[in-house]
Order: structure tokens, then sequence, then C-alpha cells
């Protein structure tokens, strides 16, 4: 698909009208990180220190490194479960771009960088919306098409 991550971004405002970048530092519990998530109704938050993004923090990080491991989420901080090792995109990747990065490495969310900037992040949920209104639209189109040529 042609579409870019820019559109996607465009499209997340409009609907939330915040355009905010849910964060949190390194230092945080991992319990105020839930709790924050649970608030914010996401799954993943960015975790950024002095002003750079260092990692991002997950429900599924919850899941691995404190829950199986039989650790507190009180007494974790997030830079100790976060993933470190990010994969970004630009405003001008598609989502074929995108979908192929997130299924090759497993991961559910990424973040969006312009010139070095952080302007936004979006989600696997936010790929597959894009694509079913784009299946749309085009079920849309093809109807219309054959509505025309074809007579009844």
């Amino acid at each position: 698909m042609a579409e870019t991550i820019a559109s996607i971004l465009k499209n997340k405002l409009l609907k939330n009208k915040s355009g905010a970048i849910w964060s949190i530092a390194p230092d945080a519990t991992v319990y105020d990180a839930l709790a924050m998530m649970a608030e914010r109704e996401v799954g993943a938050l960015l975790v950024i220190s002095a002003g750079d993004l260092v990692g991002i923090v997950s429900e599924r990080d919850y899941a691995r490194k404190i829950i199986l491991q039989g650790r507190s989420s009180r007494d974790t901080t997030v830079q100790e479960i976060m993933t470190g090792t990010m994969f970004t995109v630009t405003p001008t990747d598609t989502i074929d771009d995108c979908m192929r990065i997130m299924t090759h490495h497993r991961i559910r969310h990424l973040p969006v960088m312009d010139q070095g900037s952080l302007v936004g992040i979006i989600s696997i949920g936010d790929l597959v919306n894009a694509i079913i209104s784009e299946q749309a639209r085009t079920i849309d189109q093809l109807h219309t098409y054959i509505g025309v040529r074809y007579p009844a």
C-alpha cells in the first residue's frame, strides 16, 4: 500500500484531537507505567530520558519480564524491563514498509521520527485499520465502476 505514515498520524490526530505522545521516564516504576497505559488505554509507552527516546515499554514486556519472572511491578523500574533496541520509521514510510518491519521483528509499535524529532507512534492496529479502510474504498470504487459500466 502506498499510503504513508504521515496520513495515519493525521487521521489519528483528527480522531482523538490530542496528538499526545504518551511517554514515561526510565526511572519510573513498572507499576506507574501500567497505570498510565490503563488510564490512556494504550498498550505501550515510549521511554524518554532528557528529551531522548531511549526505549519502549509494553504490556508484553510486563507479562514476560515481571509476571513470568515473579518480580514486583512496584519495585522494578521501567529501564529494567524496557526494550532498548528500537526500530523507527519516518512519516514518508508506507504502510507496507511498516508491516514488513513489524512482522520481521515481531513488534507491535513503531516510533515515528522526523529529522531526529519524535512526531508520533503507530501500532499494528493503526496499520490494520488503514488497510481495512483502503480495501473498503477500493471495493466501493469497483462497485461504482461495475454499476456504471453494466446497466441492470
